[in-house]
């Protein structure tokens, strides 16, 4: 047979073709294709061996794929001061494509052209800002259906969330599965800032007890809805509150502070903390002030608890804006 396809349900293309690509089967040079209402084909070179899929078909009549977005576009005829506008990158997140378009002139035309390029997206979400006391996303549907809730899968993490409604940083990856990795079974974590539970879930599938504290309403229903679907509802208690209410009933080995301005919760972090545990403070700095002004901030706040701080490591996670950083300090207060 030649042209062969799989078909996975829509909800799990993502997946799939993430698992396709790691076995060296999945070919990018045809498009994926929608199947009927519920499936997708994606195309193969070879039947996979490592991956769940439904079937495996051989295509009739498939499509050429063009490699990337300025091929698409200029087969549409854009000119090199249109290409130079268009978006650069983007996100696949479930059956979302989340970009930034800002000066993008003919948005729709890119909308249409990313669809082509990820057929296992059903719509192009702009990403606007943010706003409100609850930082929620501010987004525009630029083409496809307009749904804007999905399940996003990360190394085996189940995300359901609504794009319109919460955030979720896809930069932010390798630091959500990283700490899946470096919690112990029965390990108890307070997570002040748990959203939808982009850190609290891989500790959780880790078999860490977490407290996920969570206030915004939406946010913190998505988070319940995770903790059932990925299996974990026994490893978390969750409360809709602010952090800095919460009361713990022990202390915990160690605290995630998943927040830009976490330093402004250190006192309430650190109280939380047991002898020798360990706090995980993100943090938005300015080049020249890498590393002093997170460790001084954590220095600072552990002083005025009688403690001492041990750097155990600094992390840069990704660029947050020109000439500044989201950066991750974790630290042992003793």
């Amino acid at each position: 047979m030649n042209d062969l396809a799989v078909l996975v349900e829509k909800p799990k293309a993502e997946t799939a073709i993430a698992e396709l690509t790691a076995e060296g089967v999945y070919d990018d040079t045809r498009k994926v294709r929608e199947h009927d209402g519920k499936t997708v084909e994606l195309p193969v070179t070879e039947e996979p061996t490592g991956t769940d899929v439904l079937d495996v078909i051989e295509q009739v009549s498939p499509e050429p794929r063009l490699p990337d977005l300025e091929a698409h576009l200029r087969a549409q005829g854009w000119s090199e001061d249109e290409l130079d506008l268009a978006p650069k990158s983007w996100a696949v997140i479930g059956s979302v494509i989340l970009a930034q378009f800002e000066d993008c002139p003919r948005k729709e035309e890119v909308g249409e052209a990313l669809l082509d390029l990820h057929g296992e997206a059903d719509t192009i979400l702009s990403r606007d800002g943010i706003s409100g006391e609850h930082r929620e996303p501010e987004t525009t549907v630029v083409a496809g259906s307009g749904d804007t809730e999905t399940i996003h899968t990360e190394h085996g993490t189940k995300y359901a969330l609504d794009l319109r409604k919460v955030m979720f940083a896809p930069g932010n990856q390798q630091e959500r599965a990283r700490m899946g990795t470096i919690v112990e079974p029965g390990e108890r974590v307070l997570d002040m800032f748990a959203g939808i539970g982009y850190f609290t879930l891989p500790m959780a599938r880790a078999g860490a007890q977490v407290t996920a504290v969570e206030r915004n309403p939406t946010a913190f229903q998505f988070l319940l809805e995770n903790a059932v679907l990925n299996g974990v509802t026994e490893n978390i208690d969750a409360y809709r509150v602010d952090c800095r209410e919460i009361e713990m009933d022990q202390p915990v080995a160690r605290v995630m502070m998943g927040y830009y301005d976490a330093h402004e919760y250190l006192d309430s972090a650190l109280a939380a903390l047991e002898p020798g545990g360990i706090v995980h403070m993100h943090e938005t700095t300015p080049e020249n002030r890498l590393w002093e002004r997170p460790v001084g901030r954590l220095r600072e706040a552990a002083e005025t608890h009688g403690c001492r701080v041990e750097i155990l490591d600094k992390r840069r996670v990704k660029s947050h804006s020109e000439g500044v950083w989201h950066v991750v300090v974790d630290a042992r207060i003793e």
